[in-house]
């Protein structure tokens, strides 16, 4: 990803210190969590250029960049870094706060990942699969392709064996503390979370 030339936000990493404290600046490029990390495959920039940027207070493309929404926060970078930096939590911080600030995700299907997924828990305390998958197969857009492509036949046909073989709960289980969990997820007024 080439830089934008927008101006640089020089408050920037101040703010995301406040909100973690995530330790950034200890970062000396070492890139140990570049190297480590399962999905640079799909990003466009690498998690240390990610944290180099937003120690330049380049905001913008940090938020518009791929690799915050690639991310799949396996905490490999994390564990790998010698200064105990706090890769993948940035890279949440970073996906709320580009929520937050209203720019679009460039990858929309993560978004609608995490939203379903969020609301699946808050709505039964747990996720329950029965509804996690159709609800994000229609927020992503991806079951109007299923039924394009005729690809939902093989979907119909995997439920259908878990359902015979009892591998496929109808309806979640209730648990005791569904308020508890609710309240966890209230997004937070300090921060905010994905809706």
């Amino acid at each position: 990803m080439q830089s934008t030339g927008s101006v640089p936000d020089y408050t920037f990493l101040d703010q995301m210190e406040a909100a973690g404290p995530f330790h950034a600046a200890e970062c000396f490029q070492c890139r140990k969590c570049t190297s480590g990390c399962p999905a640079t495959f799909a990003m466009d920039l690498m998690p240390d250029q990610v944290i180099r940027y937003a120690l330049l207070g380049l905001k913008e493309e940090v938020l518009r960049s791929r690799t915050i929404w690639v991310c799949a926060s396996c905490e490999t970078c994390t564990t790998r870094c010698p200064n105990g930096i706090q890769i993948a939590e940035i890279m949440d911080y970073f996906k709320e706060l580009a929520v937050r600030e209203g720019i679009p995700s460039p990858v929309p299907q993560v978004l609608a990942l995490h939203e379903t997924f969020l609301d699946n828990v808050r709505q039964g305390g747990r996720v329950f699969e029965g509804s996690l998958l159709p609800i994000f197969f229609l927020r992503s857009g991806q079951l109007r392709e299923k039924l394009r492509k005729g690809t939902w036949r093989d979907d119909a046909r995997m439920g259908w064996r878990l359902l015979r073989k009892r591998r496929f709960a109808l309806a979640p289980r209730p648990i005791k503390a569904r308020e508890e969990i609710r309240s966890i997820l209230r997004p937070s007024k300090r921060r905010g979370v994905l809706p």
